[in-house]
Order: C-alpha cells, then sequence, then structure tokens
C-alpha cells in the first residue's frame, strides 16, 4: 500500500528530535512522499532545509498563513515573493545563483522547485481583527498562483463563502489546488466542487466518532476529487487522538475512507495518488 502525505509540517520543532524516525517510519508504513506548507518567512526557510534533508522525499510549498496575517504582512509577502521567483526560476542550466536548491531533487514542470503556493487561505475562527488584511494578503497569493501557474494550498475556517467568491473572480486562470482539511458538510463540499480544478484534502477528521464526513464525502464527492493528508503534528485520527500526528498514521485514514466508498483501500491509495500526480503536476 503506497500513498502520499499532501499536507504534512514536518519542518517544525515537534520534529526536531526524532524527524529521521518518523520518516523511516512514514517509508515502512508506505508513504511515498511528504509535502510541506511553510505558514511565513521563518518556515520558508524551514521547509527547504527539511526538504534538502530528504531530497525526491520531501516537497516544498511555500506561502503566508492567515493565521500569521499581521500588521507586518506586506513585508512578510514580499520576503516569500522573493523565495517564489528564486525558486520557480531554477532551471536545468542553474543560469542562477540559488544552485544550492537543485539538491532538492523535485520533478516538477519546467524543472520548477516549489509544487505549490501555501499554506495560504482565510482563518476567521480565532479572531477577525485582520480580516481585510487577511483578504488582502489572500488575494495577492492568489494572483501569484496565476502568475506562476502553481497550485494552490487553501486553508480556510469559518470563512468560505468569502473564500468562494474572491476564488470565483480567477477560476478560468488558477492551475487548481487543494482545498485543506476539508470537515465540511454535503453543501459546503458542493461548493468547493465547483472549481474543477481543485480538490478535498481529507485527514484524521474523517476517523473522529462523531465526525459526518464519511456520509458527506460517499454522497457526493467523487474518489478523483480527494487527496490524503495529516497535517501533522495535528490532527490525529482515531485510535491515536491526543498524539502527535506523523505521516504514518495515515493508514488510519485510508482504511476509514475505503470503508466510506465501499472499496479497497489499494484502490483509495492508487486513485488519490493519480490526484496529487495531477494537481501538482509530477511525477513521483
Amino acid at each position: 500500500m503506497n500513498y502520499i502525505d499532501s499536507h504534512c509540517h514536518l519542518d517544525g520543532e515537534e520534529f526536531k528530535d526524532d524527524r529521521d524516525v518518523v520518516v523511516q517510519r512514514a517509508r515502512e508504513a508506505g508513504c511515498q512522499a511528504i509535502f510541506l506548507p511553510a505558514i511565513d518567512v521563518a518556515s520558508c526557510h524551514t521547509v527547504l532545509d527539511t526538504c534538502r534533508q530528504y531530497p525526491g522525499y520531501c516537497y516544498p510549498m511555500l506561502g503566508l498563513h492567515p493565521e500569521e496575517v499581521r500588521a507586518d504582512w506586506r513585508d512578510q509577502l514580499a520576503a516569500i515573493r522573493s523565495f517564489l521567483i528564486s525558486l520557480t526560476e531554477v532551471k536545468a542550466t542553474l543560469s542562477i545563483t540559488h544552485s544550492s536548491f537543485l539538491d532538492l531533487k523535485v520533478k516538477a514542470p519546467k524543472g520548477r522547485v516549489l509544487i505549490s503556493i501555501g499554506e495560504v487561505g482565510l482563518d476567521y475562527y480565532w479572531s477577525r481583527e485582520f480580516v481585510e488584511e487577511q483578504l488582502q494578503a489572500f488575494e495577492e497569493q492568489v494572483r501569484w498562483a496565476v502568475e506562476l501557474q502553481l497550485p494552490l494550498m487553501i486553508h480556510c475556517r469559518k470563512a468560505q463563502n468569502e473564500m468562494v467568491n474572491l476564488l470565483k473572480r480567477y477560476a478560468d486562470d488558477l492551475p487548481g489546488g487543494v482545498f485543506h482539511c476539508f470537515t465540511g458538510n454535503e453543501q459546503e463540499a458542493r461548493q468547493l466542487l465547483e472549481f474543477p480544478r481543485f480538490v478535498l484534502g481529507i485527514g484524521g477528521v474523517l476517523t473522529f466518532k462523531k465526525s459526518h464526513l464519511p456520509e458527506v464525502l460517499s454522497a457526493c464527492v467523487p474518489l478523483h476529487r480527494i487527496v490524503l493528508e495529516t497535517d501533522a503534528p495535528y490532527m490525529s485520527p482515531v485510535p491515536l487522538r491526543g498524539q502527535r500526528n506523523e505521516p504514518a498514521n495515515i493508514v488510519h485514514v485510508i482504511k476509514r475512507l475505503a470503508e466510506a466508498y465501499g472499496v479497497s483501500e489499494q484502490e483509495i491509495c492508487r486513485q488519490t495518488n493519480e490526484n496529487v500526480k495531477k494537481v501538482f503536476g509530477i511525477q513521483i
């Protein structure tokens, strides 16, 4: 059984003492690749450093997370854009000074090192202090996705209508992406599926005893619109709730998805792997 973890904060402090062991457990469980999203300028560095440690296995995404949008958001975006431009210009000729990034060995289109812009989006759950700034920061990064033709890794909490309204303005030009950590109802799922080049990221919440996700997904979300994710170290699946999450734990999500759709676990892995490759445009 082989699968891809499309969203994991493996660069985080939570893994500093045993990152190699976590990666080894992931490989042994069947994890073929791990995608790492940045959340701010500082994590752009840690994400890239971690991907250099595991070339051809860990893949970087760079962006400004909505919870990190504060008074300095314009400066943060300027710094992240500098990263993006440098990395998306890495070609086989290595004509620029960032040749060290070739160590990442990412098989992306046109020699690109990055696979996505993320983690970006809107989050009005904890605070509405920077609502307008979040909208502006998100829209700017959506424009980057259009400009660079990189998919988006989108975080959205308590702001789906605002997110959808913004994305509609760019829908024809966006290459696609992932609505990360989908936990919504059938109506919300159908609304997101109206963006044909986007998929839903499904993780540990699916396994929670009170979760309605198994019924929602099987009712209206075809398997070719789903990718697997952990959001590790967060969102551990049952029976590991309360523990640090990690890529090896996706096996519990795969099992629950197979039950919900009435297919084999191998079919869940095959289809979600194909979905990842289609959305991110890479071969693993």
